[in-house]
């Protein structure tokens, strides 16, 4: 049986954030267990699943060396967000706050290949298998592998998604909102430039995303409820891009759909613990949120900074519980008021009745005519 410091089952983006975050920085034996390829290859055209890195998160990327190695990364410095139904409207800038940029739009595949690639300068171990079954044992855990391989641990972190394997074999409990919605991916492309912005349109059945990957090219995040998404995605690829165009105005022109649309149902998922006694779960894992923001992988890579610095500031065991404790406490609150910032968001654009729908534009126009109000807005969007 292999012998671990630290377990990590789940491979993506903040899997290897927290792999490589202790091991530049510790000297513990780490293993991480993923089923699927832990090193994407960049095509020519760019990937339809994305991420709005923060400033903050740029730091983060920075501090664990892979930030110069993503190979394509767009910044934008404006966010702009209009209302079909009332007369709101919302302007962030980045020259507002002094800042060059509010962040960068970025391909997940490009970010996991930059990691993946500083990690094979570690010690750390991938292990190419799905988690069968776990055991607690005095000091930490026994992990069986779908490979007949056996593993044990001090410390065991779920870093395996918002279906967490590692989540239910521990009986972690879990609140769960369905939003009843899907959200559509895909790319498009466009003839007018989209102006180094994020784009988003609130419809009266349906919110659209526009995040910028080049000058012309666009990933779309297209949120719905279940029975209009699944209208869209039936469907031909001109009807979708004359449906899109007409969602925002014509405000780019005419799309092009450059890929065959995408969706996930829409789901907010909170563990009722992150913790137990040599576990911890981060990242979605911990809890997933509606992608109104585009925040959820920018609450990771915040986990991961700090229950990596809860663990390398204490001198006790792997897993010990106090030191896992006090990881949850930093982490929690940030996570759940985002999370019900989302769901709060997603009601009040969904409801349409006419007295809420001039409040709504009446509170965005306040914020945007309000320098403090929406400086305070900006500086927590971009992780400040």
């Amino acid at each position: 049986m292999n012998n671990f410091d630290v377990v990590i089952v789940g491979g993506g983006m903040v899997g290897q954030a927290f792999a490589l975050s202790m091991a530049q920085k510790t000297n513990a034996t780490i293993a991480i267990i993923e089923p699927n390829n832990p090193n994407p290859k960049l095509n020519k055209d760019f990937h339809t699943r994305v991420s709005a890195i923060t400033p903050t998160s740029e730091v983060f990327l920075q501090s664990i060396g892979i930030w110069d190695l993503i190979q394509r990364k767009h910044a934008f410095t404006h966010t702009k967000v209009w209302d079909q139904n009332s007369h709101g409207s919302l302007d962030f800038n980045a020259a507002d706050d002094a800042l060059t940029h509010l962040g960068h739009i970025i391909e997940n595949d490009a970010i996991q290949a930059a990691m993946f690639a500083v990690l094979a300068d570690t010690k750390v171990q991938f292990i190419s298998a799905k988690l069968d079954n776990i055991e607690k044992i005095d000091d930490g855990y026994q992990l069986q592998l779908d490979n007949h391989q056996s593993l044990s641990c001090n410390l065991l972190v779920g870093a395996d998604g918002a279906r967490s394997h590692v989540r239910d074999l521990t009986k972690i409990e879990f609140s769960e909102t369905n939003y009843q919605q899907k959200a559509i991916i895909c790319n498009i492309h466009s003839d007018k430039g989209f102006d180094n912005t994020t784009w988003q349109r609130f419809l009266a059945d349906s919110i659209i995303a526009l995040l910028p990957l080049s000058n012309n090219e666009a990933s779309i995040v297209w949120s719905a409820e279940n029975h209009l998404a699944d209208e869209l995605l039936s469907l031909s690829s001109k009807d979708f891009a004359d449906r899109l165009s007409a969602g925002v105005e014509y405000r780019f022109g005419q799309f092009e759909v450059l890929n065959s649309a995408q969706a996930f149902p829409l789901i907010e998922r909170s563990a009722k613990e992150y913790v137990k006694e040599n576990i911890a779960l981060i990242g979605d894992a911990a809890h997933n949120i509606h992608p109104l923001a585009g925040q959820g992988v920018n609450l990771g890579f915040a986990d991961v900074e700090a229950l990596s610095s809860q663990l390398r500031d204490s001198n006790k065991a792997w897993g010990d519980y106090g030191v896992l404790r006090a990881y949850a406490r930093e982490r929690r609150l940030d996570n759940e008021l985002m999370a019900k910032t989302m769901t709060g968001l997603n009601w009040i654009y969904k409801e349409n009745n006419e007295p809420l729908r001039w409040l709504r534009g009446f509170g965005m126009n306040l914020i945007n005519e309000n320098p403090s109000l929406k400086s305070f807005f900006q500086k927590h969007a971009t992780g400040a």
